[in-house]
């Protein structure tokens, strides 16, 4: 800074107020520090900025997969709101390992950000209780956090699962198979409590046989969706004429076991896929909204870090059919 003032003629004060963007600089002189600042290529330090305001301008975030799409976009829409207050975000996946959750949120918080978004892989985050107590600012999103009081914004994930079972009930479909993840995960629980909930309203039994949970690689999936499609050993148990599966993953893994038999059993996932629509018959999803998941999300945790010290919140963002005909009989 004192060789940005010597270039440009003006006091170290001078050069402070305009790195930090404060008022009482006339345009001119502020020109000139700019001038030299490009010059010189200065850039602000700012571990000297974190010991003086104790700021580091960054915001954590642990996704499940960062590479999965639903995740992708929760992504993007936390980065637009931490963008919009001259926040970094830096970002890590937690592989729904909840020791790996903690290892990064942990991580990132020795990083000192100045906020948290996780989405929860793990049942217990009193981990997280001495960095709150210190100041630091949480927000889970699309899962509730446990073990501690803190806002989430989640989708109605219990709303959206009857609507697309709903959907293949009155399709004709009697016997409709689950597929869903792991069945601790909230998500999972809470679509699986939906989907039966849509079945007792209709009057439909469900046999506990139509429903698998479980890991989401395609040879899993697979083995499941082919165990559903087929007669019991016993010979009590009747194949399912309909599935609903409760996420991307399971989706896509569930197509591609299904892909090349002759008759098919109708789809309704949750969660949109990018070429739903190109699929014959086209895919019939419950879509969430995962930028808008983040952004309200992002935007809970700015109004802590602004010292909005109201009680925790939980926001529940609606979920939408998306009806493209993939919910009939198969031909008798």
């Amino acid at each position: 800074m004192k060789d940005v003032a010597a270039a440009a003629g003006v006091g170290l004060k001078t050069v402070s107020r305009v790195v930090n963007e404060e008022s009482g600089v006339s345009p001119a002189m502020a020109a000139r520090v700019r001038a030299a600042i490009a010059e010189l290529g200065f850039r602000r330090n700012d571990s000297a900025r974190l010991l003086r305001t104790g700021s580091t301008a960054s915001v954590g975030l642990v996704l499940e997969d960062i590479g999965d799409p639903f995740s992708s976009t929760l992504s993007r829409g936390v980065e637009a709101v931490a963008r919009e207050h001259g926040c970094l975000l830096f970002a890590g996946s937690s592989a729904e390992d909840p020791d790996r959750e903690r290892e990064l949120a942990l991580a990132l918080c020795a990083r000192r950000v100045d906020g948290l978004l996780v989405v929860p892989a793990g049942g217990d985050h009193g981990y997280l209780l001495p960095e709150t107590a210190s100041g630091l600012a949480v927000v889970f999103l699309d899962r509730p956090g446990a073990g501690i009081e803190a806002d989430a914004v989640l989708s109605d994930n219990a709303g959206g699962a009857p609507a697309g079972t709903a959907h293949l009930i009155a399709h004709g479909h009697r016997r409709i198979g689950f597929v869903g993840d792991l069945p601790h995960i909230h998500t999972c629980a809470e679509r699986l409590r939906g989907y039966r909930e849509a079945m007792g309203t209709a009057g439909l039994p469900v046999d506990e046989r139509w429903i698998a949970t479980g890991p989401t690689d395609p040879a899993t999936v697979g083995r499941a969706v082919r165990r559903l499609l087929t007669d019991g050993p016993d010979g009590r148990a009747e194949p399912v004429t309909a599935l609903f599966t409760a996420n991307n993953r399971v989706t896509l893994a569930a197509l591609q076991a299904l892909a090349g038999l002759p008759a098919r059993p109708a789809v309704v996932g949750f969660d949109d896929l990018e070429l739903a629509a190109l699929l014959s018959p086209g895919l019939t999803v419950v879509a969430q909204d995962p930028e808008t998941l983040g952004r309200t999300a992002a935007r809970l945790l700015f109004d802590r870090l602004g010292r909005d010290t109201s009680p925790p919140r939980r926001v529940e963002l609606p979920t939408r059919l998306i009806v493209r005909g993939s919910g009939e009989l198969p031909p008798a």
